[in-house]
């Protein structure tokens, strides 16, 4: 028996979610912020700055560099990060089976909607081919007023895509992600694998997430459970 389809859309980060970008992206931020002095290890820069707007940072940043990056320096940390991604870059294991399988289980009512800056998000999705799945409806937090840990980006999917945020499953990894899904009021499944940048899954059911799962072959029977929902 089909089970009874319980959400109306399927929102998706992408950082972590579909593409296995964190430790790339982290490693040239790591080492640009030794360039400025900062002599930070990876294990505190997974821990600091994966899953939060670098923007954002800028005044941790200039605490422990006495600088504070501007915009040239953000453009720079920009273009050895896409330098980096088109050469390095791979799917999640299973993600783009994932996607597609949801994709048509739902009508094609599933986003992107994530915390990086739109050509980031986009050069992405292109490298894993994955452009076509989800259409117009890819969001980034970079052009909301706020960014995860608040809601506004997966608001501006559901909204783009004509349904209640309370009736949409969110796909995440990371706490601040969760957070954002969570104070959207949906439904948040939180994807966990045993790696270098993943979340622990006690801190991402501390923060909300309904379902904590390890493989992404998992995630469409998932989103047909009748798993708890957070208050």
């Amino acid at each position: 028996m089909t089970p009874v389809q319980r959400f109306q859309a399927v929102l998706f980060d992408c950082d972590g979610v579909l593409v296995d970008s964190e430790v790339i992206t982290n490693g040239v931020l790591r080492g640009m912020l030794h360039e400025l002095g900062w002599p930070i290890s990876q294990a505190e820069c997974v821990e600091r700055f994966i899953g939060r707007a670098l923007t954002d940072e800028f005044d941790v940043i200039e605490e422990h560099t006495g600088v504070r990056p501007d915009g040239a320096w953000l453009l720079e940390f920009r273009a050895r990060r896409n330098a980096a991604l088109a050469v390095d870059l791979e799917p999640i294991p299973g993600a783009v089976a994932a996607v597609e399988a949801v994709a048509a289980a739902f009508d094609g009512r599933i986003a992107c909607a994530s915390g990086a800056d739109r050509a980031k998000i986009e050069l992405q999705l292109s490298k894993i081919g994955l452009v076509g799945a989800f259409g117009e409806h890819v969001y980034s937090g970079m052009e909301t007023p706020r960014s995860k840990p608040a809601p506004d980006v997966y608001l501006a999917a559901a909204a783009g895509l004509g349904v209640d945020p309370r009736e949409c499953a969110v796909v995440e990894d990371t706490v601040a992600g969760v957070s954002a899904g969570v104070a959207a009021g949906a439904t948040v499944f939180a994807y966990a694998p045993s790696s270098l940048a993943a979340t622990p899954p006690e801190a991402l059911r501390a923060a909300g997430a309904a379902r904590v799962f390890t493989d992404m072959a998992e995630l469409p029977a998932l989103l047909g459970t009748r798993a708890p929902r957070h208050p």
